[in-house]
């Protein structure tokens, strides 16, 4: 009868373990991919793997360039540079769309081009008018379904921290303020902070005050012309240079040599061009 009962209980924990990590969330997208880019110039290389993500040749991606704010947008005259590489690259079907109105943003006509979109690239600008126009919109929830269909998100420099759950630097008044009058990203990527342009704009620091302040976040800073490629709980380095892992454990001195190389800890290390790195057990992969 003992035996019995151990096993009985054994079995039931087994279960209750194996359900609970299934429908355990994923600190990345369950399904579908994120592309996130540092800012600066993008290499071939990472334009090449936005659009193997999205579908290759096929591909139908949309365009939001709401990030640069309305004078720029209107005096570009509905010009897109990143429109014309992509269908330079041979993409089937690109579509331009924004609004700086959460209203519209929230219509059904709105979001029509969303709804079989294959990819979603945000440009470069402020993240702040990201967050006034999509969160929390129709919008947002059309970003999720590509998402959830397979599709890729991607975006460079205030495209890649709107990315986040932390908006970073999201202040409306200077992008030198980090924590501001905005700090809700649209949470592609659960738990985290982005920063971009870590090394040219000496950045690399910037996130260890935010991370002491909220100790469940984790930081990751991006240099220009590279990126990340995020997959459920895995990213991986790709570009020309090196991302930075910003963890609380690593203040408190609780890793030695987290990135696995010698060397003096930090408040953060480095990881380059092939590295992956588990999001949920904030381990380098080896």
């Amino acid at each position: 009868m003992k035996q019995l009962l151990l096993f009985t209980f054994f079995g039931i924990t087994t279960i209750l373990n194996a359900f609970s990590q299934k429908n355990s969330p994923t600190i990345g997208p369950e399904n579908g991919s994120l592309l996130i880019v540092g800012g600066g110039k993008i290499p071939a290389e990472v334009w090449a793997k936005f659009i193997e993500l999205a579908g290759g040749e096929g591909a139908n991606i949309v365009i939001i360039p709401t990030a640069m704010g309305d004078s720029s947008i209107k005096s570009s005259k509905g010009f897109s540079a990143e429109k014309e590489l992509l269908e330079k690259f041979g993409v089937a079907k690109v579509t331009v769309l924004h609004t700086a109105d959460p209203k519209e943003a929230n219509t059904e006509a709105f979001i029509v081009p969303l709804k079989k979109a294959t990819g979603v690239w945000f440009v470069g600008g402020r993240q702040w008018r990201l967050a006034d126009s999509y969160l929390n919109t129709l919008v947002h929830k059309e970003f999720k379904n590509l998402l959830n269909r397979g599709g890729v998100i991607g975006g460079t420099s205030a495209g890649a921290t709107i990315q986040g759950s932390f908006l970073f630097r999201g202040d409306s008044k200077s992008n030198t303020i980090l924590e501001g009058d905005h700090i809700k990203g649209l949470d592609f990527i659960h738990d985290v902070a982005i920063d971009q342009h870590i090394l040219p704009r000496n950045r690399q620091f910037d996130l260890i005050p935010i991370i002491k302040k909220y100790p469940n976040l984790l930081g990751i800073g991006i240099d220009e012309s590279t990126a990340i490629v995020v997959k459920k709980d895995q990213l991986e380095v790709i570009g020309n240079s090196v991302i930075a892992i910003y963890d609380i454990a690593n203040f408190e001195q609780k890793a030695i040599n987290p990135s696995g190389e010698s060397g003096n800890n930090g408040s953060f290390f480095f990881l380059s061009k092939g590295q992956k790195f588990n999001l949920k057990d904030r381990k380098i992969a080896k």
